[in-house]
């Protein structure tokens, strides 16, 4: 449900808590992707160890962010938080704010590795725009228990309310000229 987050998010509309910089680097795949390149490694009887996910070209959460939000007819628009704010703030990466790595110190190339491999051995991406939209209707039909958890950030991501916050701290610190 990390990737899942941001459709879902993204769909219900207004003002998105966006991390970092929407340069920051992340790497996705399909798990339909995934599957279908396992299953041909395994019919090719090819082993070895593979970074196997995406997508081909690097990508960055902003195009990510306005890719999944091409496939919504909702209005959101993003609010770019910085990776330091969001620390102070006790936003995690990944966990609170998924598929996104702050790019720096230890996580600095933690969306940067390598695919070539894989690449040379057959794994291709379905467009991100199929991605997002397939996500967001597969999330739909998904039982209401689900969709509960994810609006209240029990399985990923972080909850409204947490987002109203975070976003209400970080236009306080704005105003007072201290971000």
């Amino acid at each position: 449900d990390r990737f899942t987050y941001w459709p879902y998010r993204i769909d219900k509309g207004g003002e998105v808590l966006a991390p970092g910089n929407p340069t920051d680097p992340v790497q996705i795949i399909d798990s339909r992707d995934l599957s279908e390149w396992t299953i041909r490694m395994i019919e090719n009887h090819e082993t070895g160890v593979y970074h196997a996910t995406g997508p081909a070209a690097p990508l960055g959460m902003g195009e990510m962010l306005y890719g999944i939000k091409a496939v919504t007819t909702a209005g959101a628009q993003f609010t770019w938080v910085p990776a330091d704010f969001l620390t102070e703030q006790t936003i995690r990466g990944s966990r609170d704010m998924p598929t996104w790595v702050p790019p720096v110190e230890r996580t600095a190339g933690f969306s940067r590795y390598s695919i070539r491999k894989a690449l040379g051995k057959g794994l291709v991406f379905r467009p991100l725009a199929v991605t997002a939209r397939d996500t967001l209707e597969w999330h739909k039909t998904r039982p209401d228990e689900d969709q509960k958890k994810m609006a209240d950030g029990a399985i990923a991501g972080i909850s409204a309310a947490r987002e109203a916050e975070v976003l209400a701290a970080w236009k306080a610190c704005k105003k007072a000229g201290t971000p």
